[in-house]
C-alpha cells in the first residue's frame, strides 16, 4: 500500500513505501546553512528552490548562476545574480570565482548548499533537433555540473555543506527519443551517489534528486506541446523542492519525488536493460505521434 501525508513547509514529507527512511521538515533541513549557490534559478525547479528556501529561512544568502535574473524573492537584498551560461566553461569559471570571492568577503558563518539544477532535454530521433543541441545538453547537464562542483568543493570542505544534483526518473532506464538526456541524467545519478560515498567523514554530502514529469519549461525547450505530461503523473515544482529538502534533512543520498515516480523508477530499474529500453521506447513513441510541436 502506498500513501502520502499532505504537509506544509514546516512539516516533514511522510510517504509509506517499501524504502521509507527517516523524515525531516524542509525548514529544519536548512538550519545549518547560511548560503545557497544554485544554477538555473531563473525558472522552474531552480526558481522554486530560491523562493521556498527564502521563505523558510529569510536570513539565507543566495547566489544564482543563470543567463536570466530570477526576479524578486522574499529577501531580495540577499539575492546575488551572476550572469552565466553553464554550457560555457569560461562563464562557469568566472562565475565561480565571483561567488567564492563574495562568500569569503562576507565571512558569514554557516554551511554552504550547492544546488546543481541547470539542465535541459530534447525529444526526437538522435541527433534531432541538431548535433549542436545534443552537445550543449551534455555540456550543461554534465560538464557544467562537474566543473562548478569541483570549483566549489574546497570551500564546502572548509565550511561544511551539501550538494544537491537534480537528476531525473529518466536516469533509471534507457530513454529512446530522449537518448542523450536520459544518459546525462543516469550519469548525474550515479556520479552523485559515488561522490557522496567519497565525501563520507568530510562534513560534506551529496543528494541526487530524481523528479518525474514536472510543471516547468522543460517540455517547451524539449520541443513538446504544453500539457505533455499527464496530470496524474505531473508534480508541481514546489512539491519537488519540499520533498528534496526533506530528503536532505534526513541525510539521504537519493530521492525520487512522488510515490508514483518511485514505483516506476523501482520497476524500470529492475528490468533487464534491453527490455527496459524496449518498454521505454513504446511509452515515449506515443509523444512522437501526438505531442511533438509542429
Amino acid at each position: 500500500m502506498f500513501w502520502v501525508y499532505k504537509t506544509g513547509p514546516d512539516e516533514p514529507i511522510r510517504e509509506n513505501y517499501p524504502f521509507n527512511t527517516a523524515v525531516s521538515s524542509p525548514r529544519d533541513a536548512l538550519n545549518s546553512f547560511s548560503t545557497v549557490v544554485i544554477t538555473g534559478g531563473s525558472s522552474g525547479i531552480g526558481k522554486s528552490f530560491i523562493h521556498l528556501c527564502a521563505k523558510l529561512r529569510p536570513e539565507l544568502v543566495f547566489c544564482n548562476l543563470s543567463r536570466r535574473h530570477p526576479g524578486e524573492i522574499n529577501s531580495a537584498e540577499r539575492l546575488n545574480h551572476f550572469a552565466c551560461d553553464v554550457s560555457r566553461p569560461a562563464d562557469v569559471d568566472r562565475a565561480a570565482d565571483e561567488v567564492i570571492a563574495l562568500i569569503e568577503k562576507e565571512h558569514k558563518p554557516g554551511q554552504i548548499l550547492l544546488i546543481n539544477n541547470s539542465g535541459f532535454g530534447s525529444y526526437g530521433v538522435f541527433p534531432e533537433p541538431d548535433l549542436l543541441h545534443q552537445l550543449e545538453m551534455i555540456d550543461v547537464n554534465i560538464r557544467g555540473l562537474i566543473q562548478l562542483t569541483g570549483r566549489m568543493l574546497p570551500l564546502l570542505r572548509e565550511r561544511g555543506g551539501a550538494i544537491i544534483n537534480v537528476a531525473s526518473t529518466a536516469a533509471f532506464q534507457p530513454t529512446a527519443y530522449m537518448a542523450t538526456y536520459g544518459a546525462t541524467k543516469a550519469f548525474v545519478l550515479h556520479w552523485s551517489l559515488a561522490l557522496n560515498e567519497e565525501l563520507r567523514g568530510t562534513g560534506v554530502r551529496a543528494l541526487a534528486v530524481c523528479p518525474g514529469p514536472t510543471s516547468t519549461e522543460f517540455f517547451r525547450r524539449a520541443g513538446l506541446k504544453p500539457g505533455t505530461a499527464p496530470d496524474a503523473m505531473s508534480m508541481t515544482v514546489d512539491d519537488v523542492v519540499l520533498q528534496s529538502l526533506s530528503a536532505l534533512g534526513a541525510g539521504r543520498a537519493q530521492v525520487v519525488t512522488g510515490w508514483k515516480n518511485k514505483v516506476i523508477a523501482f520497476v524500470s530499474s529492475k528490468l533487464p536493460k534491453p527490455l527496459a529500453a524496449r518498454v521505454g521506447r513504446a511509452v515515449l513513441a506515443r509523444f512522437r505521434l501526438s505531442q511533438v510541436k509542429k
